[in-house]
């Protein structure tokens, strides 16, 4: 069982390269998995935990629908922005600048063979972090992700969370906005739900703030949660 998780910050890539580079690790993790299955071996898999930062992109789930994005491909042009349907779960959403995203790409038989576990485990990283600037982050049932003012009319989504398993290895994950514009969130029904709004760190406490400083906190939580040990490593 190996609870080691290398770190690697990509800091601002292309969606599509970050999503080949995911899909190259998951494979690597898969590769060592079918081969001790095979040749009865007990070979250590590897897990990494990638942070990035994406340009303006659109994303929508496998099990998404196509009409919660409200642009054409013109106006998409027009934004700088670019679209991929892409095989996670979840709905729409969007990546850009001043959202820190994170891709844990895990053997979660290194750690709990349960996905409902793995994304509350997310959820939970993501509220332990909000914590440290007073922010309440809460659950909303039936719906993945961090949101603040839950139950009440001023309901907003601050992180997305989308990922994909198999054989019980992870990738994507969690799209955290921190200083994120938020006007690009319009040309979308955001993870499908009408009538919600979304928010970032910056929004909440009308204040810019340090990126390095959140990935830090999310990185210490994310630690503990796992009960893993985080080391950095080169692209």
């Amino acid at each position: 069982m190996n609870k080691k998780i290398k770190l690697q910050d990509l800091g601002n890539k292309d969606y599509k390269d970050t999503w080949d580079y995911q899909e190259q690790l998951f494979k690597e993790i898969v590769e060592v998995k079918i081969h001790n299955r095979r040749e009865e071996k007990n070979d250590e898999t590897p897990n990494y935990f990638l942070f990035v930062e994406h340009p303006h992109v659109y994303t929508l789930g496998k099990s998404g629908d196509i009409s919660n994005l409200l642009l054409s491909e013109k106006q998409l042009e027009a934004k700088g922005a670019t679209f991929y349907k892409i095989n996670r779960g979840g709905d729409i959403t969007y990546h850009g600048p001043g959202q820190i995203v994170g891709y844990p790409i895990l053997d979660l038989e290194n750690f709990f063979t349960d996905i409902h576990k793995y994304l509350r485990f997310l959820e939970e990283v993501i509220i332990l972090t909000l914590a440290e600037y007073n922010i309440i982050g809460t659950r909303s049932e039936g719906e993945t992700g961090v949101w603040l003012g839950v139950g009440t009319p001023f309901a907003r989504k601050i992180c997305a969370m989308g990922v994909r398993a198999s054989r019980w290895v992870t990738m994507h994950g969690f799209a955290l906005n921190v200083n994120a514009d938020l006007g690009y969130f319009d040309n979308i029904i955001p993870c499908g739900i009408k009538g919600k709004a979304v928010t970032s760190l910056h929004a909440e406490l009308g204040r810019a703030i340090d990126e390095d400083e959140i990935k830090e906190k999310i990185l210490k939580h994310f630690q503990n949660l796992f009960e893993a040990e985080i080391f950095t490593s080169a692209t």
